[in-house]
């Protein structure tokens, strides 16, 4: 049996039809090169979802990947949980292009992006994206140590988001500051001092926001390029923190509701 950390390590592994749909849907967008080379089907499966074999069985002929029916417990060996529903994909690696001028051309030139930084556990980067997704972000900005070689787990809490998002990998928070600003991005983050509520905030776009874990703040010298430091106030006294995908989805939503 595979230990759980070294399945992290694992980034062409995805479990489950809600990701395997997340990159059969993304196989002409040009910011996701991953692609399918094996699926792994339960033959105990089979009969009660013929329907849903017939679907992939044309996609493997439109795509050019296998299908291999095997027992349950071949797969319940090489996945982490039991919530990958009796199928499973190998894939190739996702190519993560660097944040250039040249990258942020095809993005949107009025458009919202996230940076998070200091998030220790895959599940967590894979929740916040799953709500930066929907509250309609346009591209993910990664440091350099990101969760995206535990592919399979953040796609999985990210119930596929991760593969639609276009992801850029900064050289670190000060280069993505100046290249985001460089693409008329005001630069917003996420912190105490020297702060105002969020919902006194400008938030309109075009907006970078940077996100700190719960762990791992945002480093001193990005804090100082910010144009705005936002924080989210409390609806009694609370000495904790709210985790970091919570305070992403809150932020993220609250710049969906003022540039509807």
């Amino acid at each position: 049996m595979i230990k759980e950390q070294e399945k992290f390590t694992d980034s062409n592994l995805l479990e489950g039809m809600v990701s395997i749909r997340a990159v059969l849907e993304m196989q002409s967008s040009p910011y996701n090169d991953r692609r399918i080379t094996e699926l792994l089907y339960a033959e105990e499966r089979a009969a009660s979802h013929a329907k849903e074999l017939a679907w992939l069985s044309h996609r493997a002929e439109e795509f050019g990947f296998s299908i291999k029916r095997c027992p349950m417990a071949e797969l319940d060996a090489i996945t982490i949980g039991s919530t990958h529903g009796g199928v499973i994909a190998k894939t190739t690696d996702r190519t993560l292009p660097p944040l250039t001028e040249n990258t942020l051309a095809t993005l949107p030139k009025n458009g919202f992006f996230v940076m998070l930084e200091g998030i220790e556990d895959p599940y967590n980067f894979g929740y916040a994206m799953r709500s930066l997704y929907a509250a309609g972000v346009d591209a993910m900005i990664l440091p350099k140590r990101n969760w995206m070689t535990a592919a399979g787990v953040v796609c999985r809490a990210s119930a596929g988001a991760s593969e639609r998002f276009p992801m850029f990998v900064a050289e670190d928070g000060v280069s993505a500051v100046r290249l985001l600003r460089g693409h008329g991005c005001r630069v917003l983050c996420a912190d105490i001092d020297n702060s105002v509520s969020v919902y006194d905030a400008d938030l309109s776009r075009p907006l970078f926001l940077i996100d700190g874990g719960e762990k791992r703040g945002i480093s001193r010298r990005v804090l100082d390029m910010a144009d705005t430091v936002v924080r989210l106030d409390y609806g009694r006294v609370f000495d904790g923190a709210l985790s970091a995908a919570s305070a992403a989805s809150i932020l993220a939503f609250e710049v969906y509701r003022q540039n509807r």
